[in-house]
C-alpha cells in the first residue's frame, strides 16, 4: 500500500468499530470500517461531482477532533486533494463558521450529523449535501504515492511519506482533541494496524477513565 485511498479497502474486519466518538451531553457515535467507508464514498462524490475537486486541490479542515474530521481526512485523500491549514480554495468548518475561502462548507456537529437549525448564509450545510450522494465512489484519477496529502504548520507529507511515518497500531486507542496533523497520523495508524480510535471530546475532567473502561481502550500515552 502506497496511497491513502487504500486504507479503508485494506481493513481486514470492516464490521469492527473504527471510530467511536464521545461528545458533550452524553453523545456517543460509533462508526465501523464499513460505515466510515460509506461516509467517505458519499463525501468523495460530493467533492468530485458537485465541487469539481481536482488532484492537488487544497482543502482546509477547520473541524475539531470529531468523527467528521476523520471522515473528511480520508475523503480528501480519497480524491487526491490535500489537507491544509492555509492557502486553501475550499474550507470545511464547524458551527463557528470560521472560513473565508471561495468555497465554504459547514457542519453543525450535531448528533448523528444533523443539519443546522438555521441554515448558515454563505455556507453549504454538509448534513444536507452529503447524505444524498452515491454510496459508491470510483476514482477516475486515483492518487499517486508522490502526491501531496498534508500541508500544515505541523507536518508536510505525500501519501507515501504519511504512510511510512505512521506506525501501524493495533490498539483501541483513547485520544483527546488534538491537531489535524496528529489526527491524520492517528487514523492512518489505526487503519493500517487493524486498530481503532475512541475520541473523548466530552470536555469533562476525568471522563476519559470511564470511557476507557467502557470501551476497553488504552490511553494514547500508554
Amino acid at each position: 500500500m502506497d496511497t491513502l485511498d487504500r486504507l479503508l479497502p485494506a481493513i481486514v474486519d470492516p464490521a469492527a468499530p473504527l471510530i467511536t466518538y464521545y461528545g458533550p451531553g452524553g453523545e456517543r457515535v460509533e462508526l465501523s470500517g464499513t460505515t466510515t467507508a460509506n461516509w467517505v464514498a458519499k463525501t468523495s462524490n460530493l467533492l468530485i461531482d458537485e465541487l469539481e475537486v481536482e488532484p492537488g486541490t487544497r482543502i482546509r479542515l477547520a473541524l475539531p477532533t470529531h468523527w467528521q474530521r476523520f471522515v473528511w481526512l480520508l475523503s480528501v485523500w480519497n480524491v487526491g486533494a490535500v489537507v491544509v491549514d492555509h492557502d486553501a480554495s475550499i474550507a470545511v468548518t464547524g458551527p463557528d463558521l470560521d472560513a473565508d475561502e471561495p468555497v465554504r462548507l459547514a457542519t453543525a456537529l450535531r448528533p448523528l450529523g444533523g443539519p443546522f437549525i438555521d441554515p448558515p448564509q454563505g455556507f453549504a450545510d454538509l448534513a444536507v449535501e452529503v447524505p444524498g450522494q452515491g454510496d459508491h465512489f470510483l476514482a477516475l484519477d486515483p492518487p499517486a504515492a508522490t502526491w501531496p496529502a498534508l500541508d500544515t504548520s505541523d507536518a508536510v507529507a505525500t501519501h507515501a511519506e504519511l504512510l511510512a511515518s505512521a506506525r501501524p497500531d493495533s490498539r483501541r486507542l483513547l485520544v483527546e482533541p488534538g491537531s489535524i496533523a496528529r489526527d491524520a497520523a492517528l487514523i492512518v495508524s489505526a487503519c493500517a494496524g487493524r486498530g481503532s480510535l475512541v475520541i473523548d471530546a466530552t470536555g469533562e475532567a476525568g471522563a476519559g477513565d470511564g470511557i476507557a473502561a467502557q470501551e476497553d481502550a488504552v490511553s494514547r500515552s500508554t
